[in-house]
């Protein structure tokens, strides 16, 4: 099982990393603010303007160490892989396998399905911690609607179809995410999901996290030797890594929890966020700094996982559900076992 090691996160916009020897090395206006060994990390995400010099580029390259680009508002920009490693008859499979209709249309209705059940389980729970009439109505509501667009997923076998499920779905949804809070619900408010650009707080720190879980998830597939620019749900599309997206519906309740709970618990409030002249919001230094270390403590944590029966970091779920991916595609398993929180 791979070790989860750490990520280092860049946030000084005007930081500059480069390799030293073994370490890796953070200067900001020549002068040296940090430096790690390299061995030490599986992963870097740079949120600064100066990036990273070519040696460090292609060190991460060939000791395959994530590296990702992102603006300081945390839209993502690139990702730097080195050579296509791994079986390529594993790859060939993938696209062999994801080219068979009934093969494509089984999977994606088992990745709505799960999100899905994954959604209604998130309501369920905080049904359960709310007892104001006014907020367990509507929660209630849209626990009906999903329950039926479960159904209608399980037989459905139009892929635009299920789109539009998915998609009622969504909106539906987060049409009453903002009742799910106990707390700050003066400041965090959402009315419908914004992305390019987010339009309000609880918005900014979704987006922000979903980009960082969809590139952990497709370093762990490349990591195993599938191609994650190619997947079943999410259509092919230059620089999109479509598996990546197909695989981290399966974990955006997960995300979604830990946003309201950070914001229940008040780990992050109003201060956190910078709001700009057209109206998009984002959030500032010490915001990403509050949501970067919040959610490293959250992939440290330890879950028993659904299907292994085993207790693992939450960080090495991502490894777990591409292996798993890699075993359907081989045809080791008969099905492709999403992950589903309780």
């Amino acid at each position: 099982m791979r070790k989860l090691l750490n990520t280092l996160y860049v946030t000084r916009e005007e930081g500059y990393l480069s390799l030293d020897g073994e370490n890796v090395v953070l200067t900001e206006k020549g002068k040296e603010i940090v430096r790690l060994p390299f061995a030490n990390l599986e992963s870097i995400y740079c949120f600064n303007y100066l990036g990273c010099s070519p040696a460090l580029m292609g060190k991460c390259a060939e000791e395959n160490v994530a590296l990702c680009f992102l603006s300081p508002q945390g839209r993502f920009l690139a990702r730097v892989t080195g050579k296509t490693k791994g079986n390529v008859f594993l790859r060939k499979q993938q696209i062999e396998r994801f080219a068979d209709n009934s093969v494509r249309l089984d999977l994606i209705r088992a990745i709505l399905s799960a999100k899905i059940k994954n959604t209604r389980n998130l309501l369920l729970r905080s049904r359960r911690d709310n007892d104001d009439p006014d907020t367990c109505a509507p929660i209630t509501h849209c626990l009906d609607l999903l329950s039926e667009n479960l159904a209608k997923i399980k037989s459905e076998q139009d892929i635009d179809k299920l789109r539009g499920l998915e998609g009622e779905s969504a909106k539906a949804y987060f049409e009453i995410f903002d009742k799910l809070l106990l707390r700050q619900r003066e400041y965090f408010r959402l009315f419908m999901r914004t992305k390019r650009p987010p339009l309000d707080r609880i918005n900014a720190v979704l987006s922000f996290l979903y980009t960082i879980c969809t590139n952990d998830i497709a370093s762990a597939l490349e990591c195993v030797g599938l191609d994650p620019y190619i997947g079943v749900y999410h259509t092919l599309r230059p620089g999109r890594v479509s598996l990546a997206c197909d695989i981290v519906e399966e974990f955006r309740t997960v995300i979604d929890r830990f946003v309201i709970s950070a914001i229940n618990l008040s780990k992050i409030n109003k201060d956190d966020f910078t709001q700009q002249v057209g109206g998009a919001m984002y959030l500032n230094d010490d915001g990403r700094k509050k949501i970067i270390t919040l959610w490293q403590e959250k992939k440290r944590e330890s879950f028993i996982h659904p299907l292994l029966k085993e207790k693992l970091q939450f960080g090495l779920f991502p490894y777990v559900q591409a292996n798993l991916m890699a075993k359907f595609i081989r045809q080791e398993i008969n099905k492709y076992p999403c992950l589903q929180v309780n």
